[in-house]
């Protein structure tokens, strides 16, 4: 059964190869176009009943914001995402967007097709595999990695910071009770609360540790108002 479809692609030579693919199997297609920027325009214009949209990074920001557009103004047009090697989180993203289906950039011209069919029907198309790596990738996000820098700046007051500072800048005691105007004997308490917060057990590896982690460029952003 023939498809009235677009086909969409950043790369022009891989959307004018599949739509020729896809003319010889029959079907109507109507423009093979790229860039994705002006994918929604181009799509709404002609109004076909299958777009293949595709995309080099599903994992953008932004990157489904053609389907959205497309499915806002014309609900009607089936949207399949062409992207790259299973993308979890790009497949969850274009669903999301409202797309009804999404192909692997190197899928077959069969697979392809079958997609087509399944979306005009108003089905799903997508793999059962790519579809369950999408939900476990959901379900159980990675981690965000640890920041120890902003980790470590939270457990500093505002004036044990000053002290980190003059000591990554090899300031002994007696200079650093003299800059900031407090006695040495509380200068030496501060050094010592410092290294206990940080885990450290010399005003080296302090120095080291604020260095290896950004701990000194954050010490000039705004910091909280408590104080010693």
């Amino acid at each position: 059964m023939s498809v009235r479809l677009m086909v969409v692609d950043d790369h022009r030579l891989l959307a004018e190869a599949l739509a020729s693919a896809l003319k010889l199997r029959g079907h109507r297609v109507l423009a093979a176009a790229a860039p994705s920027a002006g994918a929604a325009d181009l799509v709404l214009s002609r109004a076909p009943e299958v777009c293949l949209l595709g995309t080099a990074s599903p994992a953008e920001p932004g990157a489904f914001d053609p389907v959205v557009r497309i499915k806002r103004e014309k609900p009607q047009i089936a949207v399949v995402v062409l992207g790259p090697v299973p993308s979890p989180r790009g497949v969850a993203s274009a669903f999301a967007a409202g797309a009804s289906g999404y192909v692997r950039h190197d899928e077959r011209i069969e697979g392809v097709e079958r997609a087509m069919m399944k979306a005009r029907a108003g089905d799903a198309a997508v793999s059962p595999q790519l579809l369950q790596e999408s939900f476990a990738d959901l379900l159980n996000p990675e981690p965000e990695p640890d920041d120890e820098g902003a980790r470590l700046l939270q457990l500093l007051t505002r004036r044990e910071v000053e002290v980190l500072m003059r000591v990554a800048e090899g300031e002994d005691t007696r200079l650093i009770a003299t800059g900031m105007r407090i006695a040495p004997s509380t200068a030496r308490t501060h050094v010592q609360r410092v290294l206990m917060k940080l885990g450290v057990g010399s005003r080296l590896e302090a120095a080291a540790l604020a260095a290896r982690t950004g701990l000194l460029e954050r010490a000039y952003e705004p910091l909280s108002d408590e104080e010693q």
